[in-house]
């Protein structure tokens, strides 16, 4: 819904709309057009899409963008931005490929959550399973320090994340599945 806001606001301004979809390669790249016909051409890609993969990598449509798209252009990257997990080496490469694409491009990062990404819900013994890597884990949600260690996990990333955001001069937002997402891009445009 996010991405068909955007797509349909840029087409009111008759500006050009490109779609890039990725997991840890690049699963489709729809070249930026003009036109009402274009604009339902990527929704409709947006929503029949399947991934080949179920991993990511938020490096692959950066390095991509950088060097797919030669004039420089606003582009909204949409993940939930999850990298927990990742090395320091991973960390830092990403901040590379980060300030790389923002130099070239204006780079607008919004983070969809759910507000159980952000907390567990205490509803007993559950069982999880990561999609990406497909592993399972028993988690015990009834327990105030597993709750508390979980949220304090998902906050230490989005603070990682919002640095690494800020040091790239990246504009970002956090957007939860929740909320009125009109009002968040309202807030977001509103400081740019």
């Amino acid at each position: 819904e996010i991405a068909a806001v955007l797509a349909f606001s840029a087409a009111q301004n008759n500006d050009k709309v490109g779609c890039l979809l990725f997991s840890d390669r690049i699963e489709k790249f729809i070249p930026p057009k003009k036109g009402r016909s274009h604009i339902l051409q990527i929704i409709r890609t947006l929503l029949d899409f399947e991934p080949e993969s179920k991993a990511t990598s938020l490096e692959v449509p950066l390095k991509y963008l950088t060097g797919a798209l030669k004039k420089r252009c606003t582009t909204f990257l949409l993940s939930d931005f999850c990298n927990e997990g990742a090395t320091a080496e991973e960390w830092a490469s990403l901040e590379k490929s980060l300030k790389i694409a923002s130099g070239k491009h204006d780079i607008v990062a919004v983070r969809v959550f759910d507000k159980r990404d952000a907390e567990l819900p205490d509803v007993g013994l559950v069982e999880m399973v990561d999609a990406e890597s497909g592993r399972r884990v028993w988690v015990d949600t009834s327990s105030a320090e597993v709750r508390n260690h979980y949220a304090s996990a998902w906050s230490e990333d989005r603070q990682r994340i919002n640095s690494l955001m800020d040091k790239a001069r990246v504009d970002h937002t956090d957007i939860s599945t929740e909320e009125d997402y009109v009002k968040q891009l309202i807030k977001l445009f509103a400081r740019r």
